[in-house]
């Protein structure tokens, strides 16, 4: 429970903690404030007023209470000279940062979000002025405010101004796509929000662009009737029913935030983040004629590579997480990033992940294609190949955990020449260890950044020796 300033803690994206517990007002008081106090300290070191330091833009999801805590939020932050504009309403990720990244006068943004948790978490997430993801060069800094801090920043509040956020936005999203296309297709597609942020501007939109949608798991709930706000399975599965059963053409899957993407096709087959990214970058490629570099993590899949090759494109890799996509994005030139868990994203749009933007464009691409979700993935396959994937997370004592890293992780220690039988072609440990096997099949083994566990990855050309490797991994994982 974090129940002082010390114990407060920036993950992978942001501090996420219980809802009445380590999410507390006085948490966020303690975290607003620090996080204002540094982006003033930049914003003056920039040149601007310390008076008049400029803009922040306050978003939430539809946690629980979430609007009321985003006031306080706003309230605390405005105390710091900042204009402060608050949100009318819940809004997706991609939103606040969109919005960030077209206000000129913003020199950052917080979102009140819990992204794929549980609903009884709530965190909040700090974005730069491009709209990005802080990184531990700003976090680490609110982290020191508030180990310094002990006691509870004043009482006083100041004034903030609400401002709609999703029109502009969703008028953005309108404008990305072929609209007489998508409205020409007569497609049908189930939109799941999973009871998050997306709920309701997806499938709007959609509407508004000629598609027939059905929408579940939309409901005002902020206890999301049960469900984990994530897109993979089983939080995927009402989805996954309701495709085929009402004939559709395909369903999409967003997060908690919105900022992540699974999909469903016309069969009830799940279409991983993967194929999504490999497809999304064949379209902008080949269909809109947009070049520039293709960027994904370590675990990204073969397929994606493999395309890439193909089209003529430089593919980079990075370590697990976005912000190393978003490092890449920085340096220009990216036609889009993203990451297996379903964050995806295009830089001339915002250099964030969005599950919106992605589901408008798989649209187009079945329009302009007429192709139905499914058949487009047969497409794929034809193209490059057919990849299979898992991830799988292990849970360790800490004593396992600490055998694990001294055993498996350094330089030396863990060399295999075959694994599963296979050959071992090559080793990455940029981020754990990535086993590289015959025919692009792969596995690696990682700790986690956010709970206390390993992950487990692994591709190979079938669901069989997908399973042959990660049982394997599990035995060396824990055998360490």
């Amino acid at each position: 429970m974090a129940d002082k300033a010390s114990d407060i803690h920036f993950g992978t994206d942001g501090w996420r903690a219980i809802i009445g517990e380590g999410f507390t007002e006085e948490n966020l008081v303690r975290v607003v404030d620090a996080a204002a106090r540094v982006f003033k300290e930049d914003a003056v070191a920039a040149g601007r007023s310390l008076d008049e330091p400029g803009a922040l833009i306050v978003g939430h999801d539809c946690r629980l209470n979430a609007h009321a805590y985003a006031q306080l939020a706003a309230e605390v932050a405005a105390t710091h000279g900042f204009r402060v504009k608050l949100t009318q309403d819940y809004c997706p990720t991609p939103t606040l940062c969109w919005s960030v990244a077209r206000d000129a006068d913003a020199v950052g943004g917080i979102i009140l979000t819990s992204s794929h948790n549980p609903a009884e978490y709530l965190g909040v997430k700090l974005r730069l002025a491009d709209g990005g993801a802080a990184g531990p060069e700003l976090t680490d800094r609110v982290e020191a405010i508030l180990a310094a801090d002990e006691g509870v920043p004043t009482g006083e509040r100041g004034c903030y101004e609400v401002v709609d956020l999703m029109t502009p936005y969703l008028e953005e999203l309108r404008g990305m796509v072929d609209v007489q296309a998508i409205r020409e297709a007569g497609l049908r597609v189930v939109v799941d929000p999973l009871y998050g942020a997306g709920r309701g501007y997806l499938a709007g939109l959609l509407r508004d662009l000629g598609v027939e949608v059905v929408e579940i798991n939309n409901d005002a709930d902020p206890t999301f009737d049960g469900l984990h706000p994530e897109p993979i399975r089983p939080w995927v599965d009402r989805c996954i029913a309701k495709v085929p059963e009402l004939g559709f053409d395909a369903g999409f899957i967003n997060d908690g935030d919105a900022d992540r993407i699974g999909a469903v096709d016309e069969h009830g087959n799940f279409v991983n983040p993967h194929r999504i990214m490999t497809l999304v970058a064949w379209h902008l490629a080949e269909d809109k004629g947009m070049t520039g570099r293709v960027v994904s993590t370590v675990t990204a899949s073969a397929m994606l590579k493999r395309l890439c090759d193909q089209l003529g494109l430089e593919f980079v890799s990075t370590p697990v997480g976005f912000k190393w996509i978003y490092a890449e994005m920085q340096k220009g030139g990216v036609m889009l990033g993203g990451e297996e868990s379903g964050g995806i994203g295009i830089p001339g749009h915002v250099m964030e992940r969005d599950g919106l933007l992605m589901a408008l464009l798989l649209c187009e691409t079945m329009a302009e294609r007429g192709r139905t979700l499914g058949q487009l993935v047969d497409d794929l396959f034809a193209k490059v190949g057919r990849m299979e994937f898992t991830r799988e997370g292990l849970s360790l004592t800490d004593e396992g955990m600490a055998a694990f890293r001294e055993r498996v992780l350094p330089a030396g220690t863990y060399e295999p020449a075959e694994f599963a039988g296979a050959a071992v072609e090559s080793i990455d440990r940029r981020d754990g260890v990535k086993l590289s096997l015959a025919g692009d099949a792969w596995v690696m083994m990682r700790p986690s950044g956010t709970e206390p566990l390993v992950r487990i990855y692994a591709e190979a050309p079938t669901t069989d020796e997908v399973a042959t490797l990660i049982a394997e991994a599990k035995r060396v994982v824990e055998r360490a």
